[in-house]
């Protein structure tokens, strides 16, 4: 039982999202990405990471990524932006399935302040988990990295492989890099994070995308040029280790709170 991955590591033009499904649309061609695979994007991955909503918000991220999963006969979890009536976007990862069905969005928990993306986003108030084939994804976003009480719950809640699209700046990459392995080994699941390269307005970024096994091995890296990194995940060993280090059984749920779970 396994499962191909494809992440897109590619540099975002700025606020353009013609230019960057055409990217993409391109990558994954070259790339011979398989019918089936489960496709992982960046956050904000068509604008980059823009506080303007307009921007992010005035061509339909979602309708794209519908057509070109039905085309492709491919999952697809897109990075985006939608506006909300108090007047904040929210930052978005909605996953697509094959036939077209959308996945209630997963919205970012937690906006970056020192950034001041709270400013132009609100909070999400919870998890998505979305049934794919076989294995139960949580999508996540950037900096929900850093809270590791969000990972363990989706964890004890069934979520055995997870995928997080991020804006994650070059001077920090050590950390995005060890927090990946780190989440993988916490919640003994596949981590997926996707990451962007090149530059924007504000920031620099060198991509390091990976593919982190529930042990905590690296199977796949990006580097930091552009591409698509793939891996075909085994499912199956991915629970025989939980079964055989059962580590989630001993987690206390009441030390970590609650959080609304939508499922899909």
């Amino acid at each position: 039982m396994s499962m191909e991955i494809a992440l897109v590591q590619y540099d975002i033009a700025w606020e353009d999202k013609p230019t960057n499904h055409a990217r993409i649309e391109a990558m994954l061609e070259e790339a011979s990405v398989p019918p089936g695979a489960f496709v992982l994007l960046p956050e904000l991955g068509d604008t980059g990471f823009t506080m303007d909503l307009d921007a992010a918000t005035e061509v339909d991220s979602i309708e794209w990524a519908v057509s070109l999963a039905r085309r492709r006969d491919w999952t697809i979890q897109v990075g985006h932006a939608e506006p909300n009536p108090d007047g904040l976007g929210r930052n978005c990862a909605t996953i697509v399935r094959p036939d077209g069905t959308v996945c209630a969005p997963y919205r970012k928990m937690f906006p970056m302040t020192i950034l001041k993306e709270h400013h132009a986003y609100g909070a999400g108030d919870g998890l998505v988990l979305a049934d794919i084939g076989p294995v139960t994804v949580a999508p996540l976003i950037c900096y929900d990295l850093r809270f590791p009480e969000l990972w363990r719950l989706a964890a004890l809640e069934g979520a055995e492989v997870f995928a997080i699209g991020a804006c994650w700046p070059k001077e920090r990459t050590a950390h995005w890099r060890h927090l990946l392995v780190s989440r993988a080994m916490e919640c003994q699941a596949w981590v997926l994070g996707c990451n962007r390269i090149g530059t924007d307005p504000n920031l620099e970024y060198i991509g390091s995308s990976i593919i982190v096994a529930p042990d905590g091995t690296i199977v796949a890296d990006g580097g930091s040029e552009p591409g698509v990194v793939r891996a075909d995940i085994d499912l199956a060993a991915g629970r025989e280790f939980r079964e055989r280090f059962p580590v989630l059984k001993d987690a206390r749920r009441e030390l970590l709170g609650s959080v609304r779970i939508h499922r899909c």
